[in-house]
């Protein structure tokens, strides 16, 4: 994939500085996407109208195949080893680095706002500027611009990220077949003899998921007062008659690009404030889904979902800003390379744009009766959305 970097280059002209610089290991979704490569340690790239990689000897093979670089040095073109003899790691690397950039002329650079601060000042030491981005349109007054341009997914991110939902719908349906395939006992799901827990479905999710190419690091699995808590990964024994919300966020490895889906389950006969939390939810969501189009902001999505459970006597922030029941969350983000990236679909999110993949969540939350979540990821198209999640919401797993 070849991104569009011309955004980036206004960018620059309108910072008024040389080039883009980052360091950092593959890992990082902004290193990742501005070079096309993937290491794990940390290496460095520039961005002064083309992409310049800066490696070891150890990748500069692979860099050289793999990345999206017009040019990759090693560490031993400028003689690495020497000033380190003479200077100490410290100094020589930044001497190295200094020569990296003055080898194309470069006398100043924007960096991320999460940049190594022992970089920016040993460049800065040997007469480089070195500036986190400055308010512009792409920088979004003062965002890093590579994020900005990320959020718009070209063709090829977003079969990427329909791949990862497909897979991630298989982990769902395993996840929902283990809790469907439980028995009762003592208010407690049982399966194959043993009490079935948050981690055992996990493992089901985690399992699934590598048979389908992809992987993640953690995910939620959370019933009763843990579901309460949005970020409540879960644990222990799953229990009859609550809400049991399954959050799972996965990574295609060999894309690296992610998808994200909810569902909320109740094993056994729900409450009466469970089932009426779900349909004003499942509510909320449609409402919101009805407003995505290109134009419209991310903050009036998110409105559409406080309408629905204001009207409905539930608080959200938007209502009472202390609240710590009811609506409690944004009701969406970006994903892409990262599970949580631009646009934002929350207070201040800004307007919408065909190519952002964003998520749609609503959920209500109380630790007296646990918390509901249902969660859509769709892509914003000319005319509208087109839905990435195609399983069914079922809160009854009986």
């Amino acid at each position: 994939m070849q991104p569009d970097f011309s955004p980036l280059d206004s960018f620059l002209d309108e910072a008024g500085v040389d080039g883009f610089f980052i360091d950092a290991a593959g890992d990082d979704s902004d290193q990742l996407y501005l070079s096309g490569f993937d290491a794990p340690d940390p290496f460095h790239t520039l961005y002064d109208g083309e992409v310049h990689l800066l490696v070891s000897s150890l990748e500069y093979g692979r860099a050289t195949r793999e990345s999206n670089a017009a040019t990759v040095d090693r560490h031993s073109d400028y003689d690495m080893r020497s000033l380190v003899d003479e200077h100490g790691r410290v100094e020589g690397t930044r001497r190295l680095l200094a020569a990296f950039l003055e080898k194309r002329g470069v006398e100043s650079v924007a960096v991320p706002a999460r940049f190594p601060l022992a970089t920016a000042d040993g460049l800065r030491e040997h007469g480089i500027e070195v500036r986190t981005p400055e308010s512009s349109p792409i920088g979004r007054g003062g965002t890093n611009p590579v994020q900005a341009i990320r959020a718009t997914k070209t063709d090829e991110e977003i079969d990427h990220v329909a791949t990862a939902q497909a897979a991630n719908e298989s982990a769902m349906a395993a996840a929902e077949d283990l809790i469907r395939a439980a028995t009762v006992e003592d208010g407690t799901l049982r399966y194959e003899g043993e009490p079935l827990t948050s981690e055992r479905v996990t493992e089901e999710i985690e399992v699934t998921l590598l048979r389908h190419g992809c992987a993640l690091d953690e995910t939620i699995v959370a019933c009763g007062a843990d579901a309460a808590d949005p970020h409540d990964r879960g644990s222990g024994p799953l229990a009859a008659g609550e809400p049991i919300i399954v959050d799972i966020f996965p990574r295609d490895k060999a894309t690296k690009y992610h998808a994200d889906m909810t569902r909320t389950f109740c094993k056994g006969e729900p409450s009466e404030t469970i089932r009426e939390w779900y349909d004003l939810t499942a509510e909320a969501k449609d409402a919101a889904l009805d407003v995505v189009e290109p134009g419209v902001t991310g903050a009036e999505v998110h409105d559409a979902v406080c309408d629905v459970y204001e009207d409905a006597g539930e608080p959200t922030l938007r209502s009472d800003e202390t609240t710590e029941t009811g609506f409690i969350h944004n009701t969406g983000h970006g994903v892409g390379l990262d599970v949580h990236e631009q646009p934002l679909v929350g207070p201040g999110g800004e307007e919408l744009e065909p190519g952002h993949v964003i998520t749609i969540e609503p959920g209500l939350y109380d630790p007296s009766v646990g918390g509901i979540r249902i969660e859509d990821i769709v892509v914003v198209t000319e005319d509208g959305y087109r839905n990435f999640t195609e399983y069914p919401e079922n809160l009854v797993a009986d």
